[in-house]
């Protein structure tokens, strides 16, 4: 039984080459659709931010805001791709500093800078440059000013959609007494993670986030864009925030209906709903009650807390790939912690099955995307193009990393080569301070060659 239930799912979650590379043509469409400000799943944001020369020069300070975990970075540029005098302090914000007023928040964020400021004896007559990341849905206006959309990740402080949050920042900063500092640039992670990379590594034009949420960015020229207007010259590039999660054109199984309409957002985030971090447990949990009930797995009985939404989570999966007993033991503990009394090995192998199946779709997409990204901006790969990736899907889940690269391998052939994958750890702070260099124009003479 288990062996028919196991090729059912398989067929469900095969994503072919075929399949890919017509997911890739259909991505190239939407690109070329938001880019035109025409309808479509990708809003191919213009950022007003482009690659750092390596060049600037400068000490700055950055912002971290894209969930309950604030970071305030400092670090020092000395041109060449050098970087140097890192300085990070971590502050934790409570329910009621994310839910209750802008004023609170925006508060609070002002004061952690200022204890920043004091901390690193940092005069309060030197002026200071900062980088304010982001990560939130932003209608971006300049390199230096965007509205907020709508609050996600539960946040929900009033008085801040439909504002601008560097003129929030601002304002509290003056409140605090720290007017010395210049708010340079909004950014989000993923142009963060990209620009961070470019600084030391001139191949790198494109930066993906794949953690609890997933996003891209790209290096695009200028006169692609034609949702700028006229008023865009024909020279130089920008960088593209293509928000890719909302890609809608994708296969779906009825485990993904199932999970969209129960979602607090249908219709909405396909991709990022088959790739993330904040929905891949909840895949795994509908495969597993949609077995439960057609008494394939456990005998048809398990706890009632599998009718719970949201209720494995993405480290679920993680923790069943890492699973390396051959009996599959460590499986069986973290069944047992849900209530499942005594699950049979059938029972591990399927579950085992699908946690691999899972994450190894995920993996496809996300390379299968990131060669429709790479063939955008170079469509034979003649260049050399570096990835900046950082999250906790790619980096932590079992085998994930490997599969995009060997996927990448799959659908490039022998241009894979020139397609190089990076690690970049904490990007979106140091991106943020990169970019407000960039904004000052501060390139030191005695960097050319």
């Amino acid at each position: 039984m288990s062996l028919s239930a196991i090729k059912i799912l398989e067929k469900d979650f095969e994503l072919s080459g075929e399949e890919m590379r017509d997911m890739i043509k259909d991505f190239h469409l939407e690109m070329d659709k938001g880019l035109s400000e025409r309808f479509s799943s990708l809003k191919m944001i213009p950022t007003y931010a482009d690659k750092p020369t390596g060049k600037e020069k400068g000490k700055y300070i950055a912002l971290d805001l894209g969930g309950t975990n604030f970071r305030i970075v400092s670090l020092t540029l000395k041109g060449r791709g050098i970087s140097s005098g890192h300085h990070v302090m971590k502050f934790k914000l409570r329910n009621k500093d994310i839910t209750s007023t802008g004023k609170k928040l925006f508060g609070f964020l002002a004061r952690s800078v200022k204890k920043f400021i004091e901390e690193n004896r940092i005069s309060p007559l030197q002026h200071i440059d900062l980088g304010f990341t982001f990560s939130f849905p932003v209608r971006q206006t300049g390199i230096d000013s965007g509205t907020l959309v709508t609050w996600t990740k539960g946040f929900g402080a009033s008085g801040v959609e439909g504002r601008d949050v560097v003129a929030l920042l601002k304002k509290s900063f003056e409140e605090e007494g720290i007017g010395n500092i210049s708010v340079r640039a909004l950014t989000n992670d993923t142009v963060g993670t990209l620009v961070a990379r470019s600084y030391s590594d001139r191949d790198c034009d494109v930066g993906v986030i794949i953690g609890t949420g997933t996003n891209a960015c790209y290096v695009e020229a200028l006169h692609k864009i034609k949702k700028l207007g006229g008023g865009c010259r024909n020279s130089g590039t920008m960088i593209i925030n293509i928000e890719w999660g909302n890609f809608n054109k994708l296969k779906a199984t009825r485990y993904d209906e199932q999970l969209d309409k129960e979602s607090d957002n249908p219709r909405a985030q396909m991709l990022e709903k088959m790739v993330s971090g904040m929905y891949l447990g909840e895949v795994c949990r509908l495969i597993i009650k949609g077995l439960i009930s057609k008494k394939i797995l456990f005998e048809g009985a398990a706890p009632a807390g599998f009718n719970k939404k949201m209720l494995l989570k993405g480290e679920f999966v993680s923790q069943v790939l890492a699973d390396r007993t051959s009996d599959l033991a460590d499986t069986k503990v973290l069944l047992r912690r849900l209530g499942v009394k005594d699950p049979s090995f059938e029972d591990l192998k399927v579950v085992r099955r699908a946690c691999e199946l899972i994450s190894t779709r995920a993996a496809r997409i996300s390379a299968a995307a990131i060669v429709a990204v790479v063939t955008k901006i170079d469509p034979h790969v003649i260049r050399k193009h570096t990835i900046a990736i950082d999250g906790s899907v790619y980096e932590k889940l079992p085998g994930f990393s490997e599969k995009i690269k060997e996927v990448i391998g799959e659908l490039s052939g022998r241009s894979s080569g020139k397609i190089k994958i990076t690690l970049t750890k904490d990007g979106s702070g140091y991106g943020a301070a990169i970019i407000a260099a960039i904004s000052t124009g501060k390139i030191g003479a005695s960097d050319e060659e």
